[in-house]
Parts: C-alpha cells; sequence; structure tokens
C-alpha cells in the first residue's frame, strides 16, 4: 500500500451489499466513503447506519467516512463528490450499489396490485447511479485511471421481482456497457456485476417471514463482502480494460479469474445455467 491511500465511494452502503462491500474495500486499505440515508438506529425497517459502516470499514484497515446522501436529490450526489475531490484530490472506484427496495418486491401478485412505491427504484436504482456516474467520470478522466462499478443480479434477463427491478438491472448493465464506449480512451473502466442470492439483512428476514421460499438461501448465498473482494481485485488487474462494458458474475470471476473464495473457503454457485447469460453488448457504435 502506498502512502496515499486508493478511493472508494459505496453508495447505499448502510447496509446489504454496499455494507459488505465497504468492509471488503476498507481490508484493502482504501479510504471509503460511505452513502446512504440512516443515520440513527431506528430510523429504517432494517439494521445499520452509515456511521455504523464506516467505523466498521476503519476497523477493517482502512479509513470509513459517512456522508449522508438521499440519492434521489441531484445537489446532494454534487456534493458528495465535491467532497471527496476536496478532501482526497481524486477518486479510484465508484461502487453505484444504492436503490430503493420495497418490501412488495417479493410479495404475489402482479406488478399493478402493488403500490407504485416499486416504481421508485428506476430512480434511486437507476437514474440516482447515472448521475452518480456522470460527477465522478471527470474525476477518473483527469487521472486516466478509475473503475465504475455496478451492481447487479441475474433480474436484468429473468422475470425476478417484477417489471420495475427487472428493467433497473437491465438498465445498469446497459450503463456499463454504454459508459465504457466514452471511458474507452481515458483509461476508465465501467463494468456491472451480478451477485448472486446474498445473505443481507434483508435477506435473513425474508428467510424469517418466508421459510418455504427462501429457506435454503443461507446455504447457497454469498456474503456481502464477496463482491467488495471481487472489485478490489478487478481494480488491480493489469487487464482491467478488457472487463469494460461487460457484465460479469461474481461468483465466476472471482475464482476463475482472480482465484478468490468467499468466507470459510466457501465457492459460491453461478446461477447462469438456471437464470440466463449476461447481455453481451453488440459492437456497433453509432455517435
Amino acid at each position: 500500500m502506498s502512502d496515499k491511500r486508493r478511493v472508494a465511494v459505496v453508495t447505499g452502503a448502510s447496509r446489504g451489499a454496499g455494507r459488505g462491500i465497504a468492509i471488503a474495500l476498507g481490508e484493502k486499505g482504501y479510504v471509503v466513503y460511505v452513502t446512504g440515508r440512516t443515520q440513527k438506529e431506528g430510523q429504517a425497517a432494517l439494521p445499520g447506519t452509515i456511521y455504523e459502516t464506516a467505523d466498521a470499514v476503519t476497523a477493517a484497515g482502512g479509513v470509513g467516512i459517512p456522508v449522508r446522501v438521499d440519492h434521489g436529490a441531484d445537489d446532494e450526489i454534487k456534493a458528495l463528490f465535491e467532497q471527496v475531490e476536496k478532501e482526497q484530490g481524486r477518486l479510484d472506484i465508484l461502487v453505484n450499489n444504492v436503490a430503493h427496495i420495497d418490501d412488495q418486491l417479493i410479495l404475489p401478485g402482479g406488478f399493478w396490485e402493488k403500490t407504485l412505491d416499486l416504481a421508485n427504484i428506476l430512480n434511486v436504482g437507476l437514474r440516482s447511479q447515472y448521475v452518480a456516474s456522470w460527477y465522478a467520470a471527470p474525476i477518473m478522466v483527469r487521472q486516466k485511471k478509475g473503475l465504475i462499478v455496478f451492481t447487479s443480479s441475474f433480474g436484468s434477463v429473468c422475470y425476478m421481482h417484477g417489471a420495475a427491478y427487472g428493467a433497473q438491472k437491465a438498465g445498469v448493465d446497459k450503463f456499463a456497457a454504454d459508459m465504457a464506449v466514452d471511458l474507452k480512451e481515458h483509461n476508465v473502466a465501467a463494468v456491472s456485476i451480478w451477485m448472486g442470492m446474498l445473505l443481507t439483512e434483508r435477506s435473513k428476514k425474508a428467510i424469517k417471514d418466508h421459510p418455504e421460499t427462501y429457506g435454503q438461501l443461507a446455504e447457497m448465498a454469498e456474503t456481502p463482502e464477496y463482491t467488495g473482494h471481487v472489485i478490489a481485485a478487478m481494480y488491480d488487474d493489469p487487464d482491467l480494460m478488457s472487463l469494460s462494458g461487460q457484465t460479469v458474475i461474481g461468483a465466476e470471476i472471482a475464482p476463475d479469474r482472480y482465484g478468490l473464495t468467499d468466507a470459510g473457503g466457501k465457492k459460491p454457485i453461478s446461477h447462469r445455467p438456471f437464470l440466463g447469460d449476461p447481455r453481451v453488448a453488440h459492437p456497433a457504435v453509432i455517435r
């Protein structure tokens, strides 16, 4: 590790995948800006705060910096990246993870039988990730180095939790593909990562509330930190740009390209045979 620590922004990191990714980057010594809205326990239905995650990043060996951000507000996203640039003068990794996840996702019924709250994922989860990338890209372009990551899932190509969820996942995969075209000449990569089932606070609640449906989840789930280890290895990859624009499956690239396993030496399975293949971008470029 050089005297100048690498810098990452992980959005939506009060809990879940974002929390795990932030801690994993902390293990590698990163300065990690942890964003989210939850500042006190009890403010959200699930446990976790930006301060708790930031402390865990620091305890892991990095420097955790909590920043309260409503990712539905462009001015707050702008202020976040202004703070990062002012305090650090650089940005190595942006992990676009924040998304509005509604408990109705796993309830039975058609999309019209649920409230319009489900469509909020197209604001905080799709548009918000575009805005964050828009502010992060100029910093990385000036450095001639950087990695923009989108956390995604097999719901991009198969039916999973309904239309709004699927559109968000397909959308961020396309963001990675198209942003990569614009960023290529600047040596900045954009990659979407499909995570498997994760053992998060939300999934633990789902297991408890719906054991008949999700009872097997714990045995096959990935830890939230697993994707963070993949992202760290990806940034260190001398051939990172060969991945730019791709949608990769974490459970495949971790062992196959980077020799990584999950906690306890576990090798999570890829759900490709059951849930589908990542979209492959056509090589045509029309400007």
